[in-house]
């Protein structure tokens, strides 16, 4: 049996996790002995009760590693273990890295310049503008852009790196065969084509459950260089994570929102708590600094002489005036689909061919 066959093995175990398999290690030095151990021996171990113990000295009923190899091959996945150069070093840094990574799409070593967007499931349009716009921002900067995938806040921060061309990690709380959610398909594969990974820890026919989550959180977390936080309630998994990355020694960057709104009351506490304000990504790049390889818009030609747009950049930029409007308002003139015209105007934004003012209105410049 190989190193990442036995690994895969004891992933699929049930009550086994990466502190409890971290001690078996340093117990039995590695993933195939403690396999082959007997049941007396493993229950010496701190933290190996006699359940745990019968469920490693009878793996075979509970795991076919081979099958699960098989299966993750069959459907594109890579299977990435801490040995391996691809698996993050922040990850294999952290208190309970995760065995394994289930991979779709690909890694690369520019991955550890990420920033990880975290946020509500119900966004509200402030928050979704604001995190497609920031992401967007970072993302056209040269970071990678980590988040959940989940509805809201996260999908909206996926998009953005998706449409500046950049690069995004999606870490979820299921297996890869079990997307959740299941109308982030398309999502997950425009990601896995060519603009990131889609990532997980768990088996592939792992269900989402209510453990399963903040478990994908500390991977949120560990993962990135710095947490943003976008839009949050005073009760929400982002501050988990946020307090998450805090521990790990993470900078904690914070969008504020209106004080009468309870969507914001979790973000607002985060900066009265200590951490960045942060209305524009240019406050994120001041704290951690520019990357060499960011993606610079041109500013060269003036507004006056622009050059060829794309039709949707053209019809979109034909809508803004040099009078501040609502981007209601100039998804009304443009006669284009919402999500078109605002991941357009980001994009104008970049060119610097519009400017935009508080509560997301947008002019030329």
């Amino acid at each position: 049996m190989t190193t990442q066959e036995a690994l895969v093995a004891l992933n699929l175990l049930p009550k086994i996790g990466p502190v409890r398999v971290r001690r078996l290690l340093e117990a039995f030095g590695s993933p195939t002995a403690i396999l082959g151990v007997t049941k007396d021996r493993l229950m010496r171990v701190d933290g190996i009760g006699e359940e745990t113990a019968k469920i490693l000295h009878n793996w075979q009923d509970h795991a076919d590693p081979l099958a699960e190899i098989r299966e993750a091959a069959e459907r594109g996945i890579a299977i990435v273990t801490q040995d391996d150069a691809d698996y993050p070093t922040p990850l294999r840094e952290a208190y309970d890295p995760p065995l394994l990574l289930y991979v779709w799409g690909k890694l690369e070593a520019r991955d550890r310049h990420a920033i990880s967007v975290v946020g509500s499931r119900r966004a509200t349009n402030y928050g979704t503008q604001a995190t497609k716009k920031i992401s967007y921002q970072l993302a056209q900067a040269g970071f990678t852009i980590i988040s959940g995938l989940a509805r809201g806040i996260d999908t909206a921060a996926h998009e953005a790196a998706v449409a500046a061309n950049g690069r995004t990690i999606a870490v979820i709380g299921s297996g890869l065969a079990q997307l959740y959610p299941p109308e982030n398909l398309v999502l997950a594969e425009k990601i896995a084509s060519g603009f990131g990974a889609v990532v997980s820890e768990f088996p592939l026919h792992t269900a989402p459950d209510k453990q399963t989550f903040p478990m994908r959180n500390r991977i949120v977390a560990a993962w990135a260089r710095a947490v943003l936080v976008v839009e949050c309630p005073a009760w929400s998994g982002s501050l988990i994570t946020a307090n998450l990355a805090s521990e790990y020694g993470k900078p904690i960057f914070a969008v504020p929102g209106p004080i009468d709104k309870p969507t914001s009351a979790g973000c607002n506490q985060l900066i009265r708590d200590g951490a960045t304000l942060v209305a524009d990504a240019s406050h994120i790049l001041d704290d951690l600094g520019e990357l060499p390889f960011a993606r610079q818009p041109s500013a060269r030609e003036p507004a006056t002489e622009l050059p060829e747009l794309p039709p949707e950049e053209a019809a979109v930029f034909a809508a803004v005036t040099a009078d501040e409007a609502a981007v209601d308002r100039i998804i009304e003139r443009s006669g284009l689909p919402a999500h078109v015209v605002t991941a357009t105007l980001m994009k104008l934004e970049m060119r610097r061919l519009v400017r935009v003012f508080p509560g997301f209105r947008y002019a030329r410049r």
